[in-house]
This record gives C-alpha cells, sequence and structure tokens, in this order.
C-alpha cells in the first residue's frame, strides 16, 4: 500500500502528465482544426482523464474516475461502475456546454462587413 508522500507522488505525476498531455493535443489540433473544435476535444479529454473518484466506497483517497471505471467494469461489471461513471458523465456534460459557450462567445465567426 502507498503511505501518503508516495500517493501525492503518484498523483502529481499523473496530474502533470495529463497536462503535458492536453497543451500537446492542443497544439497539435490547433494546426488542422478549427477552434472550436479544438475546444471541445481538449475539454473532453480533460474531463476524461482528471476527473477524481473514490476507488471504493470505504477508501479515503481518490484515483481517476476513468481507471476506477474501467477496472470496475472489467471485474465487476457496469454496475459496479456506476460510482466512477456518474462523475465522469457530469464532467464530460460539463466539458461540452463549455465548448459550446465558447463556440457562441469567444470562437464566434464574424461576418464580413462588405465596403461599397
Amino acid at each position: 500500500m502507498l503511505d501518503e508522500s508516495s500517493y501525492l507522488t503518484a498523483i502529481y505525476i499523473y496530474v502533470g502528465s495529463a497536462c503535458v498531455l492536453l497543451m500537446y493535443l492542443a497544439w497539435w489540433l490547433s494546426r488542422h482544426w478549427p477552434s472550436s473544435w479544438v475546444a471541445l476535444v481538449v475539454l473532453l479529454m480533460a474531463a476524461l482523464l482528471l476527473t477524481p473518484a473514490y476507488p471504493k466506497v470505504t477508501a479515503d483517497t481518490m484515483a481517476p474516475a476513468l481507471i476506477v471505471a474501467v477496472f470496475e467494469i472489467m471485474t465487476t461489471g457496469v454496475e459496479g461502475a456506476n460510482d466512477a461513471l456518474r462523475p465522469l458523465i457530469f464532467m464530460a456534460g460539463a466539458a461540452i456546454v463549455l465548448a459550446l459557450l465558447l463556440r457562441m462567445t469567444l470562437f464566434r465567426r464574424h461576418k464580413k462587413s462588405r465596403l461599397e
């Protein structure tokens, strides 16, 4: 079992590597896709990678919800993964709503005015 300092080190490494992956993904996609689609994909990936969940009901520490959900589905089925799937679905929905808000405000295409 992990002690507190090794648990924190593992969480820092996981969150740091997820943030580096998200920045690289945003940079790479921004070269090929419109910015509103980049925002949607990066926010969805951030929701999937960074949402925490308790691995068990009696656990005191949290783990990434995606990993907990995959392990619970593999071992106990979908019913056992409900505690990890609920926050994942909520955060994915929040990411979609935020991406839509960004699309309607910041990434809105302005019509060119014709000078006659």
